[in-house]
């Protein structure tokens, strides 16, 4: 047969140890070409990128070369890749050799041109920026360079244009995480020390990953529980259900980070921006609780408490009411008024309680019986005006008490306006430092995502 007859005549005195030139000067020139099948995987904290692709090369082997009308028109056939002489092409970053399938021929023509065509499992260190994590953009490169021959024996160039290179994604995988961008080819010269310098071509990798399931499982609850916390201030600053409200956003939003630090990617070198978000938003939450707790503190056991000193009174409650534009500021200041109205109350009947002296209506009564009569009044008076005194003693007490109940209820209501103010006016500086926080990370993202 044809093909048994020019397998023998092609292999019988062939000798894959030398280059297959048949002058020494001359230069065999390997002609490569590069197609991303999948992104495997990236790991970030190895610094490690994993993909498939399909490897082409073709060069020309002055040994293998015949006339096809020798062999009934036969123009090509395939060998054994183990009986020819192959370029020692490798890949400078490999780090591990990866499950690439076996292909034991290539194809030969008749004019001695050799293609090379084979899948390969890529494995290769490459610097992974992961700063704008979800939305970065990764740029790894695969170098293509003879280990052993210089560029005088082995010279490297691009099988098809760099333009049909760069958007070629006919045979991408485009389901997973990562999509491929474009691919950027580039050839140069390498020397290490006026050595004899090495031909490389450079292919540039530049994948860009999908954000959508991060976003969701990510940015939302935490986005979510920060709406919540904001949510919160609208609850009455004198009532104790804020403190434990916040307590409870501050520990679900401790779980959660717990539960995502596993999804994070971590790296030796720097941590990515929505770890820093993640750091800041729990710090507002803190920040959000201890100002709850000191607006609690103020309007809480006034008793124990001096009146408001006058500069706090001209600070809060005058130029900071014109400045947050607060109508009602007295507010929270109605529940003395009943208190008010009941020590009125007790002044009047005070007033009305007032002791009259005995006056004898009849002249003859008095006159009559004036020695007796006077003296049992008079023993009359003494007990009356013992047990007047008693009460006169009493009602002063109760007076007195009113009074004290009624200032305690004045630095009260003086204290819990005070807190009301300053509530209002830490609430509105956390939702502008949470609003600038917000849109300056939405720009950022934005334009990487754009970029």
């Amino acid at each position: 047969p044809a093909l048994r007859r020019l397998a023998h005549h092609l292999l019988a005195h062939y000798q894959k140890g030398t280059r297959p030139v048949r002058d020494w000067r001359t230069t065999t020139n390997v002609a490569i070409d590069l197609m991303v099948y999948a992104i495997l995987s990236v790991d970030e904290k190895n610094q490690v990128l994993t993909t498939y692709v399909w490897y082409r090369q073709h060069w020309t082997d002055e040994f293998l070369k015949w006339d096809p009308a020798r062999f009934d028109n036969l123009t090509q056939i395939s060998l054994p890749v183990e009986s020819i002489w192959v370029p020692d092409i490798l890949i400078n970053e490999f780090v591990d050799v990866g499950k690439s399938p076996h292909v034991p021929y290539v194809y030969v023509s008749h004019h001695g041109e050799v293609q090379n065509l084979k899948p390969i499992q890529v494995m290769t260190a490459c610097s992974l920026d992961i700063y704008n994590f979800p939305f970065d953009v990764q740029n790894c490169s695969l170098t293509f360079t003879s280990w052993l021959h210089h560029i005088r024996d082995i010279n490297l160039s691009l099988w098809r244009q760099p333009e049909l290179v760069k958007f070629d994604r006919s045979v991408f995988m485009n389901q997973g995480e990562w999509e491929l961008l474009y691919v950027l080819s580039h050839f140069q010269e390498f020397s290490v020390k006026s050595s004899d310098s090495y031909a490389e071509m450079k292919f540039y990798v530049v994948i860009r990953r999908r954000p959508l399931f991060y976003t969701v499982s990510l940015l939302l609850p935490s986005i979510f529980l920060m709406i919540m916390d904001i949510v919160g201030f609208y609850l009455p600053p004198h009532s104790g259900e804020r403190v434990s409200f916040k307590i409870t956003l501050l520990l679900g939003y401790s779980v959660f980070l717990i539960i995502v630090s596993d999804t994070l990617p971590a790296t030796a070198v720097g941590t990515p921006l929505i770890g820093i978000y993640f750091v800041v938003c729990m710090a507002l939450l803190v920040i959000s609780l201890t100002e709850t707790i000191l607006i609690v503190r103020l309007v809480h056991k006034q008793d124990l408490q001096p009146h408001v000193p006058e500069w706090v009174k001209h600070l809060l409650l005058e130029r900071a009411t014109l400045l947050l534009c607060i109508r009602d500021r007295k507010k929270f200041s109605q529940s003395g008024t009943q208190s008010l109205d009941t020590s009125r109350q007790v002044e009047n009947n005070d007033s009305t309680a007032k002791p009259t002296p005995y006056v004898c209506e009849d002249p003859r009564e008095c006159g009559a019986g004036g020695g007796t009569r006077f003296a049992l009044a008079f023993a009359g008076r003494m007990e009356g005006s013992a047990a007047l005194q008693e009460v006169l003693h009493e009602t002063t007490a109760i007076r007195q008490l009113l009074e004290k109940r009624e200032e305690f209820r004045d630095v009260a209501r003086e204290w819990l306006q005070v807190g009301y103010v300053l509530d209002v006016l830490l609430f509105r500086v956390y939702l502008a430092a949470v609003l600038a926080y917000s849109i300056t990370l939405g720009t950022l993202w934005s334009v990487w995502r754009d970029a």
